[in-house]
């Protein structure tokens, strides 16, 4: 396949992500049911993103030329793949840039995000024989070339081990935050919902952190946030509200709430699912030399930084970690 080739294959599975095909809908309602948290809701969000900000025709064009891909790679690696399962089709980028680079991709998808991966290659394959041969799900990833492997603090630990004597990234935990002024509109803070919100809060692009200023009123916060009230009828989700207060109860700790989240006074940057840390600043600047470089930090949310309500919106070039995904396939 040449670059051309893979880059209608993967304009045409955009446009299958947006339609109404019956089989791209069933597959929806099988991740769903597969996971709890993944809500139909969550489930289009994310899929919709992909299509839209990765798979259309100028935006693949545009992004194989800055990264300098080839024609053709007749000296294909093989490059395994695993996958998070955090939210839906978290691994899907990854993926996309071994096949636009022309490269062959093993990949051992996440137990809890399997079904929309899984057929969306098998639609591809059904597409074009040598995309099919070029993308393989698998429980072993013996004999790869190179790795990316996505996980938590604990399963890196492993990854570091098995994958050493390969080229490989390797991702950890990682989380967001917000750096507030007090001087957000009502819009703004709605917005913020989102980034806190969206996907229960499980993605490292979700805002698990505030920093507010010294004199900061939460109560506009905590109506905005009033939003994303819903979410307290899924039970998974209330599972841990209930938990985390009651646990801030026994614990005679301080704490804020509207009823579906609680904000609590930490200096941790995570936060659990149904909590949302603050802590009080000074000085910006200081406080934005200090988050710059930290290494659990994917993004920051605010003035000069990400807009807010933005977050979970990642373009083609936002790679995780910082890791120029193309960079690294290019170097092998």
């Amino acid at each position: 396949m040449n670059l051309q080739h893979r880059i209608y294959l993967l304009s045409s599975l955009g446009e299958y992500i947006l339609s109404n095909d019956p089989q791209w809908q069933n597959a929806k309602e099988q991740a769903s049911l597969e996971n709890g948290w993944f809500i139909p809701e969550f489930v289009d969000l994310a899929s919709k993103n992909i299509a839209l900000s990765f798979l259309q025709k100028d935006i693949l064009e545009k992004w194989a030329t800055a990264g300098q891909i080839p024609d053709t790679s007749p000296d294909a690696k093989t490059i395994g793949i695993v996958m998070a399962g955090n939210i839906p089709l978290v691994g899907f980028h990854d993926w996309l840039c071994v096949f636009i680079r022309g490269y062959k991709a093993k990949i051992k998808p996440s137990s809890k995000d399997q079904a929309l991966i899984k057929h969306l290659l098998e639609k591809l394959a059904g597409w074009d024989e040598q995309a099919g041969n070029a993308s393989r799900i698998s429980d072993m990833l013996k004999g790869c070339d190179a790795y990316i492997a996505t996980g938590s603090n604990n399963s890196s630990r492993y990854f570091d081990y098995y994958f050493a004597k390969y080229p490989n990234i390797i991702r950890r935990n990682r989380t967001s935050v917000a750096i507030l002024t007090g001087k957000e509109t009502n819009e703004e803070l709605e917005k913020l919902a989102d980034d806190v919100y969206l996907y229960f809060g499980l993605g490292c692009r979700n805002v698990t952190k505030i920093y507010v200023p010294a004199d900061y009123d939460f109560i506009p916060l905590l109506a905005a946030f009033k939003k994303y009230q819903y979410l307290s009828d899924h039970h998974k989700y209330k599972n841990n509200y209930d938990y985390n207060l009651a646990l801030h109860l026994l614990n005679k700790k301080y704490y804020m709430t509207n009823g579906t989240i609680l904000l609590v006074e930490e200096e941790s940057l995570f936060s659990p699912i149904s909590q949302l840390n603050y802590e009080y600043y000074s000085d910006t600047d200081k406080l934005t030399e200090k988050l710059k470089n930290h290494h659990e930090l994917q993004s920051i949310t605010g003035k000069g930084h990400i807009p807010f309500g933005q977050s979970q919106y990642p373009a083609i070039t936002d790679y995780a970690d910082g890791i120029n995904t193309l960079e690294f396939l290019n170097s092998l």
